[in-house]
């Protein structure tokens, strides 16, 4: 039987999380007719011996590099056979049965990508989704989730929330849409691509969806050590899609960001 949804997971030394990862899609896509993709990016870790010996139904792509997060997807998504794409990260379990989110998308041929709660290591929720960068957010890049009080705070008053992008962490889109746009742009190497993959589903007249009811966990998160990487994704981004004195401001705004980052951290004070 040909699959209705193609799930992608990119994966680099992620062995510890992987068996947590696959059970709960297991259990979450009963009654969908799936298949599990998994491209490694070269782990040292043992992760494709793990995934050849326990999960033998999973289709396994071993890259001879890493190619990060954007082009590894793009790699995989190459053998999907389904009409719908999951993109999810390996660090992750899936609470709620995915049956009612994909006839969500289904249902509606305007949504483009759509999203579910994300909730830390302790369950606690944690915002995913946020507005297209401004000069605020570049400033500080916490007001790029500045959506509105309910996602927020995490206290929803309805089922649906459009917004501008969703975290890459989870996502679910027509395949068709993923194609249109080009996949990710492979040049972000990780930060950022989700972002702008957001912004070019927003371009092609989709919508962005956030669905308050389903929920899956996200152990790894940002890591602040890794904001060298943020601050390259968004000079990218900015080059992409501003010109003129908009993107003269906001490569300021930006700039000043990575300048107080970098106080902070040389005097210990973040």
């Amino acid at each position: 039987m040909k699959p209705e949804l193609s799930v992608i997971i990119v994966n680099y030394n992620g062995l510890k999380y992987l068996k947590g990862c696959f059970d709960s899609l297991y259990k979450t896509l009963h009654g969908i007719a799936y298949e599990i993709i998994v491209i490694d990016n070269k782990s040292g870790d043992g992760s494709c011996g793990y995934i050849r010996e326990n999960y033998p139904d999973i289709k396994l792509i071993e890259s001879p590099d890493n190619l990060g997060f954007g082009k590894g997807n793009n790699e995989a998504v190459k053998h999907a056979q389904g009409n719908y794409l999951l993109l999810i990260n390996n660090d992750t379990i899936v609470l709620d049965s995915l049956t009612p989110v994909l006839n969500y998308i289904k249902a509606d041929d305007t949504i483009g990508v759509l999203t579910i709660k994300m909730l830390n290591a302790d369950k606690e929720y944690t915002i995913s989704t946020g507005k297209f960068p401004d000069f605020s957010a570049m400033l500080r890049l916490k007001n790029l989730s500045k959506t509105g009080r309910d996602i927020e705070t995490g206290h929803f008053s309805k089922e649906a929330y459009e917004v501008d992008w969703l975290s890459g962490s989870f996502l679910l889109m027509p395949k068709k849409v993923y194609d249109a746009v080009g996949g990710f742009d492979e040049d972000y190497f990780m930060y950022v691509e989700d972002i702008d993959l957001s912004r070019r589903i927003y371009y092609k007249g989709y919508r962005r969806v956030f669905l308050s009811k389903y929920s899956y966990i996200h152990f790894v998160g940002f890591n602040k050590a890794r904001n060298p990487l943020l601050i390259q994704g968004f000079k990218r981004y900015i080059k992409k899609h501003y010109t003129g004195i908009t993107a003269i401001k906001l490569k300021f705004a930006l700039t000043i960001n990575a300048l107080v980052k970098r106080l902070k951290s040389t005097f210990k004070l973040d």
